[in-house]
């Protein structure tokens, strides 16, 4: 179902009756007015799920209450992910508001509101000390209110010690009035928080290294829907957002609380001293470009980085490549990263290509074992930086990435060896195999293969655990046993958190030392 604008306002009713029949989600297309904007005016029920897709780029949509007052950004203009969800707050009437460039073509899918009736909810239990404290309050007629002031002026999450090595870390939310998920975190399942007692206090505890640093957010009544569990699983986002009894953002604060995330760093957490701006620190230029690829038939950004003082063709010259640019600008400070370790005298010159994805979509299909793309990295990637100025052999030159990105970083080394003779890779997918092969397709495709002239930095979170199948963790252990036991030299390493960039901002700086720092062993 299409229509050439949105128009003024939207029938729930027959939306609802459509996604009862099975019908796909309307989509409504046309273009912005003279002013960039277009409107739809939405009456939904308190604690309605709505959800939907604006795939552009460039397209923000906004939700505004019926004063025409900011609720919420539902999709930014440069956001990579393009679905969005969300929890009617109150009965009455919701407008959504894209903007954009006068004129541009939009294309908007809107899935029918799922009613509070239609939605489930369960639970898991944990328990904390300062929690068993309160319990006992409660049951003699106590309340929260002087634990949440408490809470107020120490911040969240709850640390309490557990030994000599390890605290109990307490999450809570207060108030919720059906569930609460742990959006982050120390794990993949979106961990369920659990209500303690009839009181107002919902916690789920975890027993951590003190070593541990992650970032996360809470999902206050997330909608369980009667759908596909990857659907139910995304239903999260629509309520996830920022714990609002930490003071700790990252990568910083936005229009509103669920446009970041929140921070736990415990005591003996690494440092991560390359990610600040530092004083007196000449920075690099980052130029962005669009590249046309023959070989994969879209487009996409790439973004240049030189080092002050950068010297095309010098003999001391380093590249780095590097995937998913969008995340390695925003939630990693890559340029400044590189702008301190060169100063430091911690790196040789080092110049970087950072490599974005045209959509999801080809993230997915291009950087998990492509030989199409690693093609196109070493066949019209690479010649097109040397008529930048920028070039590097393959032993001054790194493949990095984090999750598909690390997979891909091993992939294309392999591929093309002359090319890439450096590694870096950030919890690496190794786990992944093409349709109808076995897991860990990549480590056997490296025990198959000659010792090449490659080196390795492999890191992992100790939280990337898989369930019922191997996940990062352990699958990255597999893939540096086969490299040592072929001859290459690796540095491994594991560290307390999961799959987060918050981590990977500052290990990035680890894998470049490890591969072409200035204090390597040679």
């Amino acid at each position: 179902m299409s229509r050439p604008s949105i128009g003024v306002a939207l029938l729930l009713g027959a939306l609802a009756g459509m996604a009862q029949a099975g019908e796909p989600a309307p989509v409504y297309e046309g273009h912005l007015d003279d002013e960039g904007t277009q409107r739809l005016t939405l009456s939904l029920s308190r604690d309605d799920y709505l959800s939907g897709e604006l795939p552009e780029r460039g397209l923000q949509l906004d939700v505004r209450d019926a004063g025409d007052r900011h609720l919420r950004r539902l999709v930014g203009a440069d956001d990579g992910r393009r679905a969005f969800q969300m929890v009617a707050p109150a009965d009455g009437a919701y407008r959504l508001l894209l903007s954009g460039a006068p004129g541009a073509a939009y294309r908007l899918a809107l899935a029918a509101p799922v009613p509070l009736a239609a939605q489930q909810a369960p639970l898991a239990e944990l328990d904390s000390p300062r929690l068993r404290a309160l319990r006992t309050e409660l049951l003699k007629g106590g309340g929260s209110a002087a634990f949440w002031q408490e809470m107020r002026a120490r911040g969240t999450p709850l640390v309490e010690p557990a030994g000599a090595n390890e605290d109990w870390v307490t999450f809570l939310w207060r108030g919720a009035r059906r569930n609460v998920r742990l959006f982050g975190g120390p794990g993949y399942d979106h961990a369920a928080l659990r209500r303690l007692g009839d009181s107002d206090v919902w916690y789920v505890t975890f027993r951590l290294p003190r070593q541990t640093r992650l970032s996360y957010q809470l999902a206050p009544d997330v909608p369980e829907l009667n759908a596909d569990p990857g659907t139910r699983r995304r239903a999260i986002l629509a309520t996830a957002q920022a714990d609002p009894l930490n003071p700790q953002a990252y990568p910083a604060r936005g229009a509103d609380p669920f446009q970041f995330d929140s921070v736990l760093a415990l005591a003996d957490a690494p440092p991560q001293p390359w990610v600040a701006a530092r004083p007196g620190v000449a920075k690099g230029s980052l130029e962005r470009h669009l590249f046309d690829s023959r070989l994969l038939g879209n487009r996409r950004a790439v973004y240049l980085y030189r080092p002050a003082g950068y010297r095309p063709r010098a003999r001391d010259n380093h590249l780095l490549y590097l995937f998913d640019a969008e995340a390695y600008l925003n939630k990693v400070p890559t340029p400044t990263i590189l702008d301190n370790l060169i100063a430091a005298g911690e790196l040789p010159p080092t110049a970087a290509v950072l490599i974005d994805n045209p959509s999801p979509e080809a993230r997915a299909a291009e950087l998990p074992g492509n030989p199409t793309f690693a093609r196109f990295l070493a066949e019209e990637l690479r010649p097109w930086l040397r008529t930048q100025g920028i070039e590097a052999p393959a032993a001054r030159t790194v493949v990095a990435g984090s999750s598909y990105g690390g997979l891909a970083s091993s992939y294309v080394a392999l591929e093309y060896p002359a090319v890439f003779g450096n590694v870096l890779s950030q919890s690496g997918s190794y786990w992944w195999a093409p349709p109808e092969q076995e897991p860990e397709w990549l480590t056997r495709r490296y025990v198959e293969a000659p010792r090449l002239p490659i080196r390795f930095y492999l890191e992992a979170g100790q939280f990337e655990q898989g369930h019922g199948q191997a996940g990062i963790f352990d699958t990255t252990r597999h893939l540096r046993d086969v490299l040592r036991a072929k001859g290459y030299s690796v540095v491994h390493r594991e560290w307390a958190s999961g799959h987060d960039y918050l981590n990977w901002r500052g290990t990035l700086a680890e894998g470049l030392l490890a591969l072409i720092g200035n204090s390597r062993p040679r």
